[in-house]
Parts: C-alpha cells; sequence; structure tokens
C-alpha cells in the first residue's frame, strides 16, 4: 500500500491537499479535500489495463464551474426535501432553495462544496484517508453543530469502503452519501447505456414533475425498473414508461433494497463493481441532465457518460413518516458504510 500527497490547487486562499492510494494489485483512488471529493478510480480491465473509471476534473477551477457533483460527499442531507422546508419537534426550519422550489444535496454550500480536514494513514494491507468537517449550528438551515468523519479506505482485495460517521449537539437530520459517477468502459471510452445493473429491489418510488417522491411505492414487475435478474441501463434510456421519461430519459429513482448488495458489470471491458451498503435504499441516476457544455479530461460531456449508485435513506424521508427515518437525535452517533469492489469476469 502507497499513499502520495500533493496539493491540487488554491480556494479562497486554502491550499487544497489531494491523495492517491494505491495497493498492490495496481489499484488506485485519488480524493481532494475540496468536498471529498474522488477524482480518480483506476482499475484493470479483464486484460490486465488500468483505466480511470469514474467521472472527473484535473483542475480545482473545473469542478467549482462545472461538476454536477462528481465524486463528491453529499450532506448534510442527500437528495431533495420538498418545499425547502420541513419541521421537527413542532420547529419549523427554511432551508435554501437550490433546485426550483426544492432543497438539493445539502444546498449550493453543501458538504460537496466545503473544504474538509484530512489525516491520512496506512498498514499492511490498507490505507485510509479519513476527512472531518464540523457543520455549525444553523448552516444552511439545519439545526444543531454536526461533526462529521468520513472514511475513504483502500484495501488488497481492490475494494474501496466508504464509511461515515457523525454526531450533532440538537436533534436534527441527516442523510449522507457518495456522489461518484461510474464508467467502467475505462477513460470514458463509450457510455453507460451497455452497462447492466443488478439489484434485489422489489419497489422503486414514484416521483412527481419535480423528481419528488409522492410516497407511492411501485412494483418493478413489468417495468424497465426491474433490475432483480439484472437489465441494461439502455432499457431504461429507450423506455416510453412516463417515470424514465420525466428524469429525462434514464432513471434518477430511489429504489428499496431488500438486500445492500449490487452488481454493475460492463461486458466489453470485463470490470465489474460490486457494491454492499447497510442503506436502506439507492438513487440510482443515470447522468440524464449531465450538460454538454464542457470537457471531462478530453472528453466532450453528454448524457449518460456515468452511472451514480448513492446509497442513502430514501429523499425527502423527512416528509414520509413510512420511509426509514432520517432524524438524528442529540448525541446519538449516526454510522453508516459502503464498500465498492472491483472484480473482471
Amino acid at each position: 500500500m502507497n499513499i502520495t500527497e500533493s496539493i491540487f490547487g488554491e480556494w479562497n486562499g486554502h491550499k487544497i491537499k489531494s491523495y492517491t492510494i494505491s495497493n498492490d494489485h495496481g489499484m488506485e483512488v485519488s480524493c481532494i479535500e475540496y468536498g471529498g471529493i474522488i477524482t480518480g478510480l483506476s482499475v484493470p480491465d479483464s486484460k490486465g489495463n488500468i483505466e480511470n473509471v469514474v467521472l472527473g476534473f484535473d483542475t480545482l477551477e473545473e469542478y467549482i464551474n462545472y461538476s454536477p457533483f462528481f465524486g463528491a460527499i453529499i450532506g448534510r442531507v442527500a437528495g431533495r426535501i420538498a418545499g425547502s422546508a420541513f419541521t421537527l419537534d413542532g420547529t419549523a426550519y427554511q432551508l435554501q432553495k437550490n433546485d426550483g422550489e426544492h432543497h438539493l444535496h445539502g444546498g449550493s454550500g453543501g458538504f460537496h462544496h466545503v473544504i474538509w480536514d484530512s489525516t491520512a494513514e496506512k498498514s499492511m494491507n490498507e490505507a485510509n484517508i479519513r476527512f472531518s468537517y464540523v457543520s455549525p449550528d444553523g448552516e444552511h438551515g439545519y439545526p444543531g453543530t454536526l461533526e462529521v468523519t468520513v472514511n475513504y479506505t483502500l484495501n488488497n482485495e481492490n475494494e474501496l469502503v466508504i464509511s461515515y460517521e457523525a454526531i450533532s449537539d440538537e436533534k436534527t437530520i441527516i442523510n449522507l452519501t457518495n456522489h461518484t459517477y461510474f464508467n467502467l468502459s475505462g477513460d470514458l471510452k463509450r457510455d453507460i447505456l451497455e452497462h447492466e445493473v443488478t439489484m434485489q429491489s422489489d419497489h422503486f418510488l414514484e416521483l412527481d414533475e419535480t423528481l419528488i417522491p409522492t410516497g407511492k411505492l411501485i412494483h418493478v414487475e413489468n417495468t424497465p425498473f426491474d433490475f432483480r435478474a439484472g437489465k441494461k441501463i439502455k432499457e431504461g434510456v429507450k423506455s416510453g414508461h412516463q417515470q424514465n421519461m420525466l428524469a429525462g430519459g434514464g432513471y434518477d429513482h430511489p429504489f428499496l433494497l431488500n438486500t445492500g448488495e449490487m452488481t454493475v458489470v460492463d461486458s466489453a471491458s470485463g470490470r465489474k463493481l460490486t457494491v454492499k451498503t447497510d442503506r436502506p435504499s439507492v438513487v440510482l441516476y443515470t447522468a440524464n441532465m449531465l450538460g454538454n457544455d464542457f470537457q471531462i479530461r478530453g472528453v466532450q460531456s453528454r448524457s449518460h457518460l456515468g452511472l451514480c449508485l448513492e446509497t442513502q435513506c430514501p429523499p425527502d424521508a423527512v416528509h414520509h413518516e413510512h420511509f426509514p427515518s432520517i432524524v438524528l437525535e442529540k448525541n446519538e452517533v449516526f454510522k453508516t458504510k459502503t464498500s465498492f469492489k472491483f472484480l473482471v469476469v
């Protein structure tokens, strides 16, 4: 295991550190203090070619100017909160409106846009980058001073483990995730339409025209949302299903998980990604609304160039009592973990 450090850029007078962890099999993960962003993740294909399999940039300026949350830590609350407001124990809280009338991914100044403190450590078979941040009481409208720690741990099993921990001095809400866009073709040689996703989920959440969950659970049977036996992304993109169409031609939907294991396979490269999580749901987003006004390491940005598996509680859970709760009690420890393991088939 090896860790290298460098300076990625400077923002508001702060020098932003970059870390690259490499294991004994050539897998590398790079991340930066700005947003806790995973900027690169390189793994071998079936022929042993090591290539990058995530969307990202080489400069801080590009992340600030163009990034649709590429690789970032998302919080305090991932996803949308309807009306940018919620009530907790009779007290109403107003959040920033940054997605029409709604609050998205913690607001424009959310965790994806802050500078995290960082430390690095390694042992024989794993290496770890620890990011920490203290979100003060009232930041972006949320109650409680929230202390957050996120660990990126790479091991010699070609597995990246992301673990989250947080504690608040007041009752609050929290729903953390990571927003990495994966493309297993390697160095963005192709889009993700031929990627095959498998996950054990009997229900997905219906969305309204503003992409807010209505509260209705829809059974996946006989729909493009049935990934239980595996399905290629192109089936949803080309589908005439109303839910695929309102998401911009593809998926931007929360799935309730029967089990916490999912797989993504790109048969052309032979790469396979296995995701394991203790979260009750995942938002599958297939970059339907990825802009085309910038380049990603020399490749023109366009729709369906990556897919996200945002493991979390369902979006807007604070407004739906039958969704898993995102309420965090005072001095209660929030802990969750998601792993990403890379194989070849």
